[in-house]
Parts: C-alpha cells; structure tokens; sequence
C-alpha cells in the first residue's frame, strides 16, 4: 500500500503484527525443478538480462531483474521463477510445517465462531454482519422495526464466494425506501469492484452489472439511481464519477464528472445530511470537493471550494451548512462551516473549532444537538462533545425559531479513558438524528470494545467488547510508552507491550534480554496507535516483547511529524526506527540477537533501508508486500498510484528528488554485506506494490549478500495487497511469520 487512504484495515493489520498476504491453508507442493534450482533445498538463481532504466534528466541505472515485470501476470517463464520461489520457500520451511500449522490452529481458536457485529439503525432497520461456524465470510443481515423482528438476510457473502479463490465485497448501501441493495465485488484481489444490485423484497439479483469500479456507490433520493467511480484499467486510478439509472444498460450511464489531473483520485459519499451526493478529489497536499443535491442526481456538480496548493480540506454537510476540515491557516487542522451559496469564498467561513497548539485535528461528526470531535493530543486520540448553540449577534437575542448550528465551545467535554495510552475513534454513526454517539476503544491490553454515549446524560454504555476465545486474561499483560532520543534529539514514541511475568517482581531485569518484535511504518501521515491483537498473545505468551515505533512520517505528533519524514526529509523516518531499535538494546529490553522488525508496503520500505543501513542491529526482518523499487516505479507513470504520490516521495524526473530517492531506495542500495534472516512476502495481484519490487529486491539480495542466513519470499498466487480473504484464512501467513521468527529464538513449540 503506497497510499495512507487506502485500505485502512490492512494498515492496522499489519500494525496489529497480523499480516496481509496469507499464503494458502498448507504448504505448496514442490513443482519438479527448473534447471537452475537444487531439490536440496537451494534458492532460485534468477537470470540477468542487460537493461537499462533512462531518468529524464539522463542519468542510467543497470536493471539486470527488470524481465521479472508482467503487468499482464502471465508470463510463463516469470510465473515459473515465482513458483520456484514457493517451493524452495516450502522445501526450506518444511521443518516448521507442524509448528505452523498448531500456532494457526491456536490463533484461529481465540476468534469465537459464531460472532455479530453490533446493530446499527438506518431508516428504520436495524443493520449487521454475523459468522457461522467455520464459514469465512459475514452473512450480513437486518431487522426491520426492532432487534425483535425476524431476520432478513441480505446478502451472504459465503455463498457469494462459492467458486472463487479470493472474494471481496464491500460498499453494501440500501436504497434510501430499503426495498433494494447495492453493493460490490472482487474476486482477484485487484481492488476492481463490479457493482451488483439485489431486490430485497424478491431476493433476485437485478440484471444491472457495473464493472471497472471502485467498489463506491451512493443513492440518489429516489432510489432509482446510483452514483459510482470508475477505475483507470492500467494504472487503477479512481478518476471519474458516472451515474447510472436502474433497468438501464451501464453503457448509457452519464459522466459527472472527470478527474483530469493525474495526481489526483475521486471519491464519493453521501453527506451526513443526504441532501447531497459528496464527491472528493484527493492528491497529497491538495483537496477539492464537488456536490450534487441527492433530489436532482442530474445536476451539474458545484465545486464547494476550488483547489489550492497545500490546501487540505474535508467537508461534510447538516442543518444547511458545510462544515469544513481545513488546513488553511491552521498547520494541525481547525474546523470551519459556511452556508453552501457562499462555499467558495472563504471570507465567509466561520470559525466553530480553532487551530490550537499542541493539538491536531483529526476529524468530526455532526449530530443533531451535537458536534463530535476526535483530536490528538501528546499522540493520544482524544474524543470530545460539544452542543450546538444559535448563533446570536453580539448582545442580542437570537430570533425565534433559528437554527442551532454553531458549536458551543464553552461546553465541550473531553469523554474520560481508563488507559493512558489507547486508540479511540468514531464508530457507525449512521443517522444524524441519533441521540447516541458510537465510539471504538481499544488499547495493547484491551479488546476492540464498542460505546454508546449518551449525548445529553453522558451515560456510556459497553455494547461489546471483542471476545478472545480461552483464557484471556487482560491483567497477564502490561504496556508502556516511553519516548526514545533520536540522534537529532527529537524524542520518538514507542508503545511496547509484555507478559507481566517476564520479569520477576515487574521490574525489567536489563541483564535478561527478550527477543522482540519492533513494528513500524512512518509514511503518509498514517499513525499507528497502540491497539490489541488476539494473535499477537501467540508471540507475548512465548515470551516475546512487541512493540511498536512511532516514528517520523506518521502523524502522531501533529503535521509535523509527518512533514519531517517524507520528501528530502524522509532519511528521519529510517533512522528514528534504527535509533529506537538501538535504544531497546541499549536498555536490556532485548538483544540484537534477539530483536526482530516488521513491516508492510510503505513499511516495507522502512525494512528494506533498515536492513541496507542497519543490518548488524537486527536478527530477522519480515518484510510484507514491501515498497522497496522506489525510484524505478515513481520514475514509471504507468504503474498504479504513482502520479498521485509526487508530494509524497517527490518526482524523481527532477535531479534533487531522484539523488535522495536513490540514497535510500532498497532495491539500489542492496550491497555485499552480511543481512539478518529475511522474509519477504507479496500477491501476485497486488494492486498497490507490484510483485515484481519484492521478486527484484529478493534476487539481487541472492546474488549480493555474502551471509547464509534465510532469505525467503513466499508468493501468494491468489491474493493481492490484502492478501488472502476470509477471517480464518489470512491468519495462515501470521502463523507463517510467527513461525519464521520463534524458530529464529529456539522456540518451537
């Protein structure tokens, strides 16, 4: 995942140490060799092919693994060299099988079988998603009326799956009468939706048939018609907004609108009112909406603020105004709103939340009576409440009958938390009328739990807490946070967490060192946040620390974290992760024997320049679906999400950009010198890093390296960035990394 917007679940999966790219439920069976492999468990020696990759500005790199990109994956001799790879990756793990196969056994065990997600009400049914035993897709159902009422399912995803080796659905909206539903699949991992719609008072599925979308659909108010956003075929970009009148061919839909800026993507939803159709058009540093009225879905969209350099901005609508997350003025975000007729003039916008130090903004929902906001504060995610007030001018009484639509700052309360370091966030909040604000609460010792909260008494109600199957018991565990000196003296945060009893008397013992995990990512602005993971108790009661970095290029201490590790700043990122992993060892928490790191795409990245820089300080290092190509896809305007990413990594068509792309690139970088055990993983389908960055990256590491320590890559042939579907399925690939790792410490059981 090159993208912070992106997939969130897969970002907080790998954060979670939980992997995104499961290989299938048992190991491959080993193909009959190619000449260039051993069947006594040798690596692949890939071929060299001469090629050269051309800068605009005329400087030429030797690409000798270049023949290993097929954009079209079917290339027979490239497939060849991947399943190769498998069958040393099984040949070479095959003494682990067992273990494997009893830790997937164990992590599977903690997730209840049968589980529901907790009702939510929207035009007058109550919504859910429910599992059955053994079966890997939710069942997604409704009650009308009450929670009483007879279940009506509204669509199975097992059955759905039925034939497919990967299976995706996402976007699930009922029309705004109930009577019909929308939604989306992919059955690649391709993250290609095709839009689907089902009569659920008939049960058929209606004959309309949208392919090529991101999966995005959103109702006009009479329920005949949609909108939806179409994707690039090459490069994946979400670029164009149609619209489509039910019982009418998909060729005939209408374009609303075209996205013709190439650093740009689209995105649609429904505002909070649902008086408009909201549609977002996003690039790093800039943002522009556009509306259409939900009651003329043929009309013209309107722009509610044209695009400016550096300006961000997210907008949402309720008691006629737009209110209005910006970075204008306001390096951490405040929150404005403005009546829709004077949108573009900024001269108009009221102030409702002002910028304030030390505290970035993150976001807002808007209820009926009340605002909610969600701020971080000291790195911590905050939830506030704040009614809303009239607006009266200054020394006069407001007019009869006005609206109440400015927040009343005066009286805003902070909602308490019982842990100093958690993660908090908005939950399903599906009606602007709802007397009850939804919230999520977890932290590295406590389950995900649902809140109601009562937005006039302040009552808070547990509606669950995620249940972890055995004999779970929270206070087994304990968390930290402490702040790490980087070499330039900013203090880095790092969540860490721990069997209670590894030390005697919970005083650390420094001459006892434990192996650890060391998770990071650093990109985006994208934070990682300290939150539980029921497979993660499979490494903690082994004994293993996990912890996580809160590292420059997320945006954990405000925008500035994140501006000081991205672009000519982003060697911040790496070396503040090599500094917490040095400090680690330096305090006894672990030693460099004994100390492991993680992470996924742009996170990959973060292994790959560890690994380059740093490979003395580390074991092992588990790389997922890793970013490690850097300068090679950014130069390559053909490859998915990479026009878009310019402010992110910066244009390597410009010599500044492309020096310091190349000083930390992974792929360049690979050099004669000893490297920890490696294990690298990717999808074959993988929209987001092409397969081929971690093929390249593994071979040149083969060829260059001068250790013998593992270096396994270990393809799934089926799945993408996501890897694997299914709630059981995808945790055969932690199963796999726990396994790699465990062994690495003499655990093997």
């Amino acid at each position: 995942m090159r993208s912070a917007l992106a997939s969130f679940w897969l970002l907080l999966a790998l954060a979670l140490g939980c992997g995104s790219t499961p290989p299938p439920s048992t190991l491959p069976p080993a193909p009959a060799p190619e000449p260039e492999v051993d069947a006594r468990v040798r690596p692949p020696v890939a071929k060299l092919v001469p090629y050269e990759v051309r800068a605009p500005h005329g400087h030429v790199r030797q690409d000798p693994y270049y023949w290993m990109r097929s954009d079209e994956r079917d290339d027979p001799e490239v497939l060849a060299y991947l399943e190769a790879e498998n069958a040393y990756t099984a040949a070479e793990l095959a003494p682990l099988a067992e273990f494997r196969q009893a830790l997937f056994r164990e992590i599977v065990a903690r997730i209840p079988q049968d589980d529901a997600s907790v009702p939510y009400r929207l035009d007058g049914y109550w919504y859910y998603s429910r599992y059955e035993t053994g079966k890997e897709y939710p069942i997604h159902c409704r009650r009308q009326g009450t929670l009483e009422a007879d279940e009506q399912v509204i669509l199975d995803a097992n059955a759905a799956a039925e034939g497919h080796d990967y299976y995706d659905a996402r976007g699930l909206r009922p029309s705004p009468d109930g009577k019909l539903l929308a939604y989306a699949e992919d059955t690649v991992s391709r993250r290609i939706y095709t839009v689907r719609f089902r009569d659920l008072e008939s049960g058929a599925t209606l004959t309309d048939e949208i392919p090529g979308t991101s999966g995005q659909v959103v109702w006009s108010t009479d329920g005949q018609t949609v909108f939806y956003v179409r994707r690039d075929a090459r490069t994946l970009r979400a670029h164009q907004v149609w619209r489509h009148r039910l019982g009418t061919p998909p060729a005939d839909d209408a374009l609303v609108f075209d996205e013709a800026d190439e650093e740009f993507y689209v995105s649609i939803f429904p505002s909070r009112s649902r008086e408009y159709v909201m549609i977002g058009s996003y690039q790093t540093l800039s943002h522009e909406y556009r509306y259409v009225p939900a009651r003329e879905p043929t009309a013209t969209p309107t722009v509610l603020l044209p695009r400016e350099p550096n300006h961000e901005y997210d907008a949402n609508h309720a008691h006629g105004r737009f209110y209005i997350r910006t970075n204008w003025e306001a390096r951490d975000f405040r929150l404005m709103s403005v009546e829709p007729a004077r949108s573009a003039d900024k001269a108009a916008w009221r102030e409702e939340i002002p910028a304030r130090d030390g505290v970035f903004f993150e976001g807002f929902e808007l209820f009926a009576t009340h605002l909610a906001v969600n701020e971080r504060r000291d790195g911590i995610l905050r939830l506030a409440l704040m009614p809303w007030k009239v607006d009266a001018p200054p020394g006069r009484r407001a007019p009869r009958g006005a609206r109440a639509d400015r927040a009343d700052r005066a009286s805003a309360r902070e909602i308490p938390m019982e842990e100093q370091a958690y993660w908090t966030g908005f939950g399903m909040n599906s009606e602007l009328e709802s007397p009850f604000l939804r919230f999520e609460y977890t932290s590295m010792t406590t389950p995900r739990s649902t809140y109601d909260y009562d937005l006039r008494s302040g009552e808070r109600t547990l509606r669950k807490r995620e249940e972890v199957v055995g004999d779970f018991d929270p206070a087994r565990y304990v968390t930290h946070r402490v702040d790490v000196p980087a070499r330039d003296g900013t203090l880095v945060p790092v969540s860490i967490v721990h069997r209670r009893d590894l030390w005697a008397g919970e005083q650390r013992d420094p001459s006892a060192p434990r192996p650890l995990l060391l998770y990071g990512y650093g990109s985006y602005g994208y934070s990682l946040d300290p939150t539980f993971s029921s497979p993660r108790l499979s490494l903690l009661d082994r004994g293993v620390i996990f912890a996580i970095a809160h590292i420059r290029g997320g945006q954990e201490r405000g925008r500035a974290w994140y501006e000081d590790g991205k672009l000519l700043r982003k060697m911040n990122t790496f070396t503040d992760f090599i500094d917490v992993a040095t400090h680690l060892v330096d305090e006894g928490w672990t030693a460099r024997d004994r100390l492991f790191a993680h992470g996924g795409s742009a996170g990959g990245l973060l292994m790959g320049a560890v690994a380059n820089m740093a490979p003395e300080l580390f074991h092992a290092i588990v790389a997922d679906v890793p970013f490690v190509d850097v300068v090679t896809t950014m130069l390559d305007e053909t490859i998915p999400l990479t026009t878009f990413e310019y402010d992110e990594w910066g244009n390597p068509s410009q010599p500044q950009f492309y020096e310091y792309m190349l000083s930390y690139s992974p792929y360049d970088n690979v050099r004669a010198q000893d490297y920890p055990h490696m294990l690298v993983l990717t999808g074959l389908h993988d929209s987001q890093v092409q397969y081929w960055e971690p093929a390249k990256w593994v071979a040149r590491l083969r060829a260059t390296k001068t250790d013998d320590r593992r270096l396994i890559f270990d393809v799934n042939m089926e799945a993408g960035h996501g890897g694997a579907s299914g709630r059981f399925r995808r945790h055969q690939e932690t199963a796999l990394i726990y396994a790699f790792l465990l062994d690495l410490v003499s655990v093997r059981e």
